[in-house]
């Protein structure tokens, strides 16, 4: 049964969209905007049904590179800050080439790893770790140096060693701080795929939108673009979802 708050935000949530719509509709009626410059709510639908099928092919294609990235970019992050944390020299010598990565513009990597990986899936799947990989080891990192000492200490009386104090300890404590990173990830990681699309391929909807602003279907870029919002926003339900079970793992133990 789905609790009275949450209904309630759900209702705030579709309320605000209908009124965003109706303004949006509004705007284009009374300006008279073209359709080419600003399709109205209504042009869009129009264009999501006629255009079901090439959307629907192109959709599943970077649904797809976002999973493919979003599962492998967790993987590797989490394992990467087990390792960092395991290592404090690892970790001096890491995170400051990590942290100045993040000043390198996505669009500024995404045509070398497609010069590198071809303009197929796998150089999108490459540009979603990239995208996502630096949230998940930062908040898991801070999450296990953040774990209460008295745990520790208590632990190292028992005689527990270092890498049991990892295992048992430190990253159960980290769970609430992965599932916010996982959270984010859910959020990054179409992004990165539809970047890794405008920069070169074949398919996807990121292609789509290139596609169709060639040809002035500013419809056609719209429709795309909602079918990309609406999954993002399912997917970041249901990792947040997930997470929230992660987040309270520590508290049942």
């Amino acid at each position: 049964m789905i609790p009275h708050s949450r209904k309630k935000r759900i209702a705030d949530g579709f309320l605000s969209a209908f009124a965003m719509l109706v303004l949006w509709q509004a705007v284009v009626s009374i300006w008279q905007m073209p359709r080419f410059i600003l399709p109205g709510p209504l042009d869009v639908v129009q264009s999501l049904i006629t255009n079901a099928q090439l959307i629907a092919d192109n959709a599943v294609v970077t649904f797809g590179e976002v999973l493919g990235g979003l599962f492998l970019g967790s993987a590797i992050g989490v394992l990467t800050a087990i390792c960092l944390m395991m290592s404090p020299l690892a970790q001096r010598l890491v995170m400051p080439v990590m942290v100045f990565s993040q000043a390198i513009p996505i669009f500024a990597l995404a045509p070398i790893l497609t010069l590198w990986l071809g303009y197929g899936p796998t150089s999108k799947i490459a540009v979603t770790i990239l995208m996502i990989f630096f949230p998940v080891v930062s908040t898991f990192l801070d999450g296990m140096q953040r774990t209460d000492q008295t745990l520790i200490n208590a632990a190292e009386n028992l005689g527990a060693k270092r890498m049991q104090i990892l295992f048992r300890i430190r990253i159960p404590a980290a769970f609430p701080s992965l599932a916010s990173g996982l959270s984010l990830a859910a959020v990054y990681a179409p992004i990165g795929a539809v970047v890794g699309e405008w920069v070169g391929a074949s398919k996807g909807l990121g292609y789509l939108m290139l596609l169709a602003n060639g040809r002035a279907k500013v419809d056609l870029m719209f429709a795309s673009l909602f079918v990309l919002a609406a999954f993002t926003m399912l997917l970041h339900a249901t990792i947040s979802h997930f997470a929230r079970k992660l987040a309270a793992w520590p508290r049942k133990l």
